[in-house]
């Protein structure tokens, strides 16, 4: 995305007509090259509507990110353990870009944040998919003295989540184990973990968030689940993304202070009652190996306890599994 691109999102954010002449003004091109960079939204997953004699707008009016609004959004108990927060256009992944920072000298509470990714990643190779605008995308970094520390860590960052969209009036939101927020059987959120070990033992921790604000239908049916979207889950209200954002760091930069010394006990209870998932039938798949039976509870570790057809109790680490329950 060039400056231009930027310029011209800014221009049709809110979801309304302007005209070729009033966007070729402030961009300082010509109506032509407006209309080239028009076509070179579709790239970001925005879809433009063209009608002569009233000009261009999005399909969806987005909110952008804004660090100055995220910062002043923060719980004032938290604004110590913020890190710099960094606001991209455009990355291949949150994820990865923290990762290569968490290799170096990068500080506790350094958070990225991105319009739009190219290749938005979630657990086991799966592709994570938003427009630009369309969602949260966002990486946290925290470090730990000892790996050991991390153990259950994705339950617990489920708990600050649901707490943040409470927070916010979104309810019904149930956690799936380990790293899903669902409403009503649908997927609104997911987690992403991934460990940077360090030579004297004690290792970065990036955690990754990815929320649906607002879904476009041709995007949707590009995903293997049943999903939704905040504006549906609250009918249609908007204008919230900066919030959310603050509100997520607030929560989860609360949880990363105290882990290490509370570890997931203090979570459990807590996730256990939001657990929408408990009795019902599952199917675990771990490469082409298929366990059928159902989901019983988690273990104090966090591993998930799954019961076999037969009877036969098992407990699965998150690694490689795949969850799949019967709604």
């Amino acid at each position: 995305m060039d400056n231009y691109d930027r310029i011209l999102i800014e221009s049709l954010a809110d979801g309304r007509f302007h005209s070729g002449t009033e966007i070729a003004q402030v961009m300082g091109i010509s109506r032509a090259g407006v209309w080239k960079h028009v076509r070179r939204l579709e790239n970001f997953g925005l879809e433009v509507v063209s009608v002569p004699g009233k000009g261009y707008r999005l399909t969806r009016p987005i909110e952008l990110l804004n660090a100055e609004r995220i910062l002043q959004g923060l719980d004032a108990s938290v604004r110590g353990l913020m890190g710099p927060l960094h606001i991209e256009n455009v990355l291949e992944s949150t994820n990865s870009t923290l990762m290569q920072m968490a290799s170096g000298t990068a500080p506790n509470g350094t958070a990225v944040l991105a319009e739009f990714q190219r290749q938005g990643r979630g657990r086991i190779g799966r592709s994570w998919l938003s427009p630009l605008g369309g969602g949260v995308c966002l990486s946290l970094l925290w470090r730990f003295q000892d790996p050991r520390e991390v153990a259950g860590l994705s339950l617990a960052v489920g708990v600050g989540l649901t707490r943040a969209l409470e927070s916010i009036g979104v309810s019904d939101v149930a956690l799936k184990w380990p790293n899903d927020l669902l409403w009503r059987g649908a997927k609104l959120g997911g987690i992403l973990i991934e460990i940077v070990g360090e030579a004297h033992g004690s290792c970065a921790v990036v955690i990754g968030v990815g929320l649906n604000i607002d879904l476009p239908s041709e995007i949707e049916a590009r995903i293997d689940q049943s999903a939704t979207d905040l504006r549906r889950v609250l009918g249609g209200k908007t204008g919230l993304r900066n919030d959310i954002v603050a509100g997520f760091l607030s929560h989860l930069l609360t949880i990363l202070k105290n882990y290490a010394e509370e570890g997931l006990q203090a979570y459990l209870p807590e996730w256990r009652a939001t657990h929408g998932d408990s009795g019902k039938p599952a199917t675990i798949r771990i490469g082409d190996t298929e366990v059928v039976g159902k989901v019983v509870d988690v273990s104090p570790e966090g591993f998930l306890i799954f019961e076999e057809e037969g009877g036969r109790r098992r407990t699965f680490a998150s690694g490689e599994v795949r969850l799949r329950v019967t709604h």
